[in-house]
């Protein structure tokens, strides 16, 4: 049975599964499943936890001795058996399997893995537990769901968000769910009165470190040279990872170019803003990017990116932060030499 880890603190209110498989590459959403499980397995008297870290030099013989032992303090535990890649061996696969065929009826199984893939998915030990129990993929959310997923962590803390907020929150710190997380609680302690509007959002983001690779960004759709070339050698400055401005330049890139590409196919601009989740505080920006360049040339740009990871991954000769300027420039609308 799956069960998506939005789900996850509806299900377990009810009759809990005696297995319970978290997996995935999304670490926020795996940790925050294994502490629904854990919470509504203490309400239902699971009062212990023990907790077993599986490693090359695991012992398989130990764990199944141990749960085999009555306990001193609880007539009810949770055994979490954390596997971080996944797999747990001939052995340990063969102990597992085991398990799924006669559960122990005072003991709740929690495997914890990182990212499971195809073969491990259809290997016997995992197709034993999900048979008798409940399996939470935690996969990263989809750029575009990322607002959705804004939405309802606020609704979930009481909190009300005004125009613009969500849209800030999904472009600033996007393909960062734990991020999101952090900054959600941090406005959460900066509006007692439970409405967040976005200049608080901004001068919250504004602490993040990613902040000042997205100023690099909006200086180039704006045309800004001088600022962009003040915040690329402020980063280079401050040590930051070059990979970090080529990836936030590279994400905005390769959206104009769609969006070029359609406006030129005939839809109309305020059509293609919707489809790409251009909000009204940022269509100024994007407009004017969009304005210095044809859907052509930002294929162009998509090239010179490609040449930019080369050269940031040591295939191709330059210095990345000058790069990094000279691109900056381009988009900017000027020449470099």
């Amino acid at each position: 049975m799956i069960v998506n880890p939005q789900q996850i603190g509806v299900h377990v209110k009810g009759v809990l599964a005696p297995v319970y498989l978290v997996f995935g590459d999304e670490t926020l959403l795996v940790e925050e499943s294994v502490d629904a499980i854990h919470h509504c397995a203490r309400s239902q008297g699971f009062d212990e936890r023990r907790v077993y870290t599986v490693d090359p030099r695991f012992d398989w013989g130990q764990l199944t001795q141990d749960c085999h032992t009555g306990s001193l303090f609880s007539q009810r535990r949770v055994v979490e058996l954390r596997i971080a890649n996944g797999r747990p061996g001939d052995v340990g696969g063969g102990v597992l399997t085991q398990w799924a065929e006669q559960p122990p009826e005072d003991i709740l199984l929690l495997v914890v893995c990182g990212r499971l893939d195809k073969s491990a998915r259809q290997s016997r030990w995992f197709k034993a537990l999900d048979g008798v129990g409940v399996n939470v993929p935690c996969w990263p959310v989809a750029e575009d769901k990322i607002p959705d997923w804004i939405g309802r962590r606020l609704k979930s803390r009481g909190l009300i968000a005004q125009p613009g907020v969500i849209e800030e929150l999904a472009y600033y710190l996007s393909g960062n769910l734990l991020g999101i997380a952090q900054e959600i609680d941090k406005l959460d302690l900066l509006c007692p009165d439970r409405s967040i509007d976005l200049a608080t959002t901004r001068s919250s983001i504004a602490d993040n470190a990613r902040f000042d690779v997205y100023a690099l960004v909006d200086a180039c759709l704006l045309g800004q040279a001088s600022k962009a070339l003040r915040v690329i050698h402020n980063l280079r400055a401050e040590g930051t990872e070059p990979v970090l401005a080529l990836w936030a330049l590279r994400r905005e890139v390769h959206a104009l170019q769609a969006i070029a590409c359609e406006i030129a196919a005939g839809r109309s601009r305020a059509q293609v803003f919707k489809a790409h989740r251009v909000w009204s505080q940022r269509a100024p920006k994007v407009g004017a990017a969009l304005s210095r360049f044809s859907a052509s040339a930002w294929l162009g740009m998509i090239q010179w990116v490609a040449r930019l990871d080369r050269v940031l991954k040591g295939r191709r000769d330059g210095d990345i932060w000058l790069e990094l300027e000279r691109f900056s420039l381009r988009l900017c609308g000027l020449k470099p030499l």
